[in-house]
């Protein structure tokens, strides 16, 4: 049984102005409709990151506010997300409520899905704030955790072109 570690609760001002934050925007060659389904899918993340070896539903369909997921990542740090927005199609927001490794106070993720001419643009921002220990780190593993994450949108976007 792994050791959690719990985080305090994010919210949309944290989102905004969260001491570790930055996004990424990518266009998608789908509509709304199909990316939304693929994010949402059995298999979303694990199936299309290098980052993500696993994630989980762990709430039942269908899936809206308070969905519940666990994500592990590189099969060490595992991620229990709770979804506090959960607008079909549109927009997806949640905070992590616990992990299995120490070194986050606060994380959230906001997933924003827009409608633009040939498909989908998405704004996916990333939003976190170290335990006051890791502060000094939090630079330099920002400037990391931007180039990891980077890859999200990009495995992505091919999985969509696999399915659409």
């Amino acid at each position: 049984m792994p050791r959690w570690f719990p985080l305090t609760e994010a919210d949309d001002e944290f989102v905004r102005t969260a001491p570790v934050r930055f996004e990424h925007v990518v266009d998608l060659p789908a509509p709304p409709s199909v990316v939304w389904r693929v994010l949402t899918a059995d298999d979303a993340l694990a199936s299309w990151s290098r980052l993500v070896t696993r994630a989980e539903w762990t709430s039942p369909r269908p899936l809206g506010p308070g969905a519940t997921r666990l994500v592990t990542l590189g099969g060490a740090l595992t991620l229990e997300e709770r979804f506090y927005r959960w607008e079909e199609e549109r927009r997806m927001t949640f905070t992590v409520d616990r992990a299995t490794g120490p070194g986050l106070r606060r994380f959230a993720e906001d997933l924003a899905l827009d409608a633009v001419p040939g498909g989908t643009r998405l704004r996916w921002t990333f939003a976190s704030e170290p335990v006051s220990s890791l502060v000094p780190a939090a630079k330099p593993a920002a400037a990391l955790l931007r180039r990891v994450t980077a890859g999200l949108p990009r495995g992505l976007a091919r999985r969509v072109e696999e399915v659409r």
